[in-house]
C-alpha cells in the first residue's frame, strides 16, 4: 500500500490519514487506490468500529483530484488516443460507497481547507470535526466539471437543494463559523486541538452499540428515498436486528442497576 495513505487501529477504532501534506493532500492514483482499499479494509473489519479520516498537516484536509498528474493523464489521452483514466468509476465511487455504506460511525477530522473530492468525501462521513481555520469548497465547477464523490447526494442532504446547487454552481470557501451554521461542520475547535478531539470524538462512537449505530444509518438511508408505510417496516426489521444485540442485553441490564454500559459491539 502507498505510504500516502496511512492506516492506523487505534484499539476498535481504525484511523485513515491521506499523508501528502507538501501537495496538500491532492489524490493522485496511488494515493486514491490505497485510500479507497484502506476505507474498504476498515468497512470489512469486524474489529473496527468506528472510522477516524484525516489529512496529514494542518493547511489541508484533502483538495481532491491531483491536477498537475490529471493534466498529464488527459495530454497523453489526447496524444495515444486512449480513453482516459476512468478515476470516477474506479476510485471514487467504491470508495464513497463504502464510507456511506458501512454500518459503522464515520468521523472526518477537518484540519484546512477541503475541496473538489476532499470535501465530497468530508461529506460522506457521519461526522465533521472542524478546525477554526478550515474550510470547504466544492470547486469542481471552476475547473469545469459536474459534481462526483457522491456530492451531488450528500450535500442536498445536509444544506438543502437550493444551497447546494449554490455551492456547486458557484464554488467559494465556506469557512468553519459558516459551515457550521449551514450544518457542514458536527463541531468546530480551535486548530491545535482538531487531532485530539476528533480522535476522543470517534473513540466515543468506537466503544458505543456498534449494531444499533448500523442499523441507525441503515434506516436513515432507507427513509430518504422510500415512503412511510416502507419506512416503518424498515424500521422494525431493523429494530429487530438491534433488538437481538448483545450490545441491547447489556444496555438494558445497565439501565436497570443504574450503571454506564459496557458495550461489545455485537
Amino acid at each position: 500500500m502507498s505510504d500516502s495513505v496511512l492506516y492506523e487501529r487505534d484499539g476498535a477504532l481504525a484511523v485513515i490519514t491521506i499523508n501528502r501534506p507538501e501537495a496538500m493532500n491532492a489524490l493522485d492514483v496511488p494515493t486514491k487506490v490505497a485510500l479507497r482499499d484502506s476505507v474498504i479494509e476498515a468497512a470489512a473489519d469486524p474489529a473496527v468500529r468506528a472510522v477516524l479520516l484525516t489529512g496529514a498537516g494542518e493547511k489541508a484536509f484533502c483538495v481532491g483530484q491531483d491536477l498537475k498528474e490529471h493534466l498529464g493523464l488527459l495530454q497523453r489521452a489526447e496524444e495515444t488516443g486512449e480513453p482516459p483514466l476512468k478515476t470516477v468509476a474506479e476510485h471514487y465511487n467504491p470508495l464513497v460507497r463504502a464510507l456511506t455504506g458501512m454500518r459503522k460511525p464515520t468521523v472526518a477530522a477537518v484540519g484546512g481547507v477541503a475541496a473538489g473530492a476532499g470535501a465530497s468525501l468530508a461529506f460522506a462521513c457521519d461526522f465533521r470535526i472542524v478546525a477554526e481555520t478550515a474550510g470547504f469548497n466544492t470547486s469542481f465547477a471552476g475547473v469545469a466539471l459536474t459534481a462526483d464523490s457522491g456530492a451531488s447526494w450528500t450535500l442536498p442532504r445536509l444544506v438543502g437543494h437550493a444551497r447546494a446547487t449554490e455551492l456547486l454552481m458557484f464554488p467559494r470557501t465556506v469557512k468553519a463559523a459558516e459551515a457550521l451554521t449551514l450544518g457542514l461542520a458536527t463541531q468546530v475547535v480551535p486548530t491545535a486541538e482538531l487531532a485530539a478531539t476528533a480522535r476522543e470524538f470517534a473513540q466515543k462512537l468506537a466503544h458505543g452499540p456498534t449494531v444499533a449505530y448500523g442499523a441507525i444509518k441503515a434506516a436513515l438511508d432507507f427513509g430518504a428515498s422510500h415512503s412511510l408505510s416502507e419506512t416503518l417496516d424498515k424500521e422494525d426489521e431493523l429494530q429487530t436486528l438491534a433488538g437481538a444485540s448483545e450490545d441491547h442485553r447489556i444496555a438494558v441490564r445497565a439501565f436497570v442497576a443504574k450503571e454506564q454500559p459496557n458495550y461489545v459491539g455485537r
